[in-house]
């Protein structure tokens, strides 16, 4: 079952969260590779016993040689290259596989909406459909993951546990004798597809529609499936997993004698008590490297059984339970139509904190608070001049400095005349959605009771939403044709004293 930790990690606090979770055992790394470090540090003390005790001067001195070579050469071997980027295949892939597994709640949404009927038959094809879809990805999941192939051996754990019917079975067996090489668990998606085209038929399903769409979900729940079995088949090459494996043990083997401590001069570590009596460096180098390898192992099939592995048990319990209960417990039912709160305002302003002081500001664009300058707006009209010529005369500068007033009131003038146009039209269309509030405050007082008391200062009555009748309907068409011709014609009168001025050009033109 996978390892959560994201409500650890939720916030930041004074000691860092990823401290504590150094402390955690299971789907830790310790609990992968604690038998692996026990081997290298067991070996590294038995080498360093056999140089200092066991080896006369001439084996020492071939052993000193040996550990000299293994220490220069040791980076030639790109453990870091391999590794990480074997490790980011194997990631990818573990979350590709974890998005192709397929939910069948879009599919029983769809039948709970489009099968109709409450009698026994409706319910069975409703039912029915799901039991088939959900017996599809268990048939998958014991193809591929050990723990689902204990939970369900054969045929009659299926059974058992409510997904398969007998009859079922013996047709499954006699295909499987008839056809051992492939698997069969697309045949339940079949037997699904003829129960809706005969719902069809039989006018369960009122429309080719909606036909079509549950059969494109079936397609596609089975191809995830497929998918499913496709990664279990085609693994990340072999020839890359055998590199990376042997890069690794051959990098640490070569560490336990590279790292030795020998007692001569040439040696780097020779006077080193650290390197002596425990080599604390070369411990952490082999615990990174390795964890690094196991995090891969772990990774590369999510079906196992390992701690870090997808739960596919629960998935299977789930997805039945749920489907039941959107096809048969929830068909056709939805909690009273009733008004929301913000009936009277169309749509909230704020919604309410419980604790004001959370509540934060809107978002602000990187340029709301960028108000163009005169300068810039003086130096994109005027060209530049050279500053030579104006140090060396000063008539110039003078004129320089009239036209500067000039632009100023020219750029005034302009701003204004801007600022004139734009608050026409802003009045002009505050009042058309004046109109618009307006009218949509008459539909809406036509059919509820919205009378509010006005000495009480009691709110609106809560009522029931009603379905109009087609008299009410016919009625409201025409009413609400009547008004729209009236709001045209206001909004043209409305809009004929101000065709003047829309067709006169502004001052910036004249």
């Amino acid at each position: 079952m996978t390892v959560t930790y994201t409500a650890d990690v939720s916030s930041r606090k004074f000691i860092s969260n990823f401290l504590r979770l150094l402390f955690r055992w299971r789907g830790s790394i310790y609990k992968l590779m604690w038998v692996d470090l026990i081997v290298f540090v067991t070996i590294y003390a038995i080498l360093a016993f056999i140089y200092r005790v066991c080896l006369n001067n001439s084996l020492r001195y071939g052993f000193e040689y040996a550990v000299m070579y293994c220490n220069s050469q040791l980076n030639l071997i790109p453990l870091s290259f391999v590794m990480g980027y074997f490790v980011a295949i194997v990631m990818t892939r573990w979350w590709a596989q974890y998005t192709t597994i397929p939910w069948p709640d879009s599919i029983a949404t769809l039948i709970s909406c489009s099968v109709h009927g409450f009698d026994d038959r409706a319910r069975a094809m409703r039912r029915t459909i799901m039991r088939y879809v959900c017996l599809c990805q268990t048939i998958v999941f014991t193809m591929i993951s050990p723990s689902v192939k204990k939970r369900f051996p054969t045929y009659n754990q299926i059974i058992e546990a409510g997904l398969l019917q007998e009859n079922e079975k013996q047709i499954i067996e006699t295909l499987d004798l008839a056809f051992p090489h492939y698997p069969k668990h697309w045949m339940p998606i079949v037997w699904a597809a003829s129960i809706v085209m005969r719902a069809r038929r039989e006018n369960k399903i009122r429309d080719d529609y909606a036909v079509k769409t549950i059969i494109d979900e079936l397609n596609r729940f089975r191809g995830l499936c497929g998918f499913l079995l496709y990664y279990d088949w085609v693994s990340v090459p072999l020839v890359y997993t055998q590199v990376v494996t042997l890069a690794t043990y051959t990098f640490f083997l070569c560490s336990i004698i590279g790292s030795q401590w020998i007692d001569n001069p040439q040696s780097p570590t020779a006077s080193n008590l650290v390197v002596k009596y425990f080599p604390i460096l070369s411990i952490l180098r082999f615990f990174f490297y390795m964890g690094w390898l196991k995090v891969a192992e772990s990774l590369i099939n999510p079906f196992g059984e390992d701690d870090d592995d997808f739960e596919v048990n629960w998935m299977i319990d789930r997805n039945l339970t749920v489907s039941y209960l959107i096809v048969d417990e929830m068909h056709q039912e939805h909690p009273e139509l009733l008004k929301d709160q913000y009936w009277d305002e169309v749509f909230p302003n704020e919604l309410p904190y419980i604790d004001e002081s959370k509540r934060t500001a809107p978002p602000v664009h990187s340029t709301a608070k960028l108000i163009p300058s005169l300068d810039n707006k003086l130096g994109f009209y005027m060209p530049q001049s050279s500053p030579s010529l104006l140090t060396q005369n000063t008539s110039s500068q003078v004129d320089m400095t009239t036209s500067l007033q000039q632009l100023r009131e020219i750029l005034k003038r302009q701003n204004e005349s801007e600022d004139k146009q734009s608050s026409t039209s802003m009045n002009l269309e505050e009042l058309i959605e004046q109109r618009h509030r307006e009218k949509r405050e008459r539909l809406r007082h036509r059919f509820l009771n919205m009378n509010k008391p006005s000495s009480t200062g009691r709110g609106y009555v809560v009522t029931v939403l009603r379905p109009p009748t087609p008299r009410t309907s016919q009625h409201s068409r025409i009413e609400e044709e009547n008004e729209e011709e009236e709001e045209q014609g206001e909004e043209d009168q409305i809009k004929e004293p101000d065709s003047d001025a829309a067709n006169k050009k502004p001052d910036k033109y004249e």
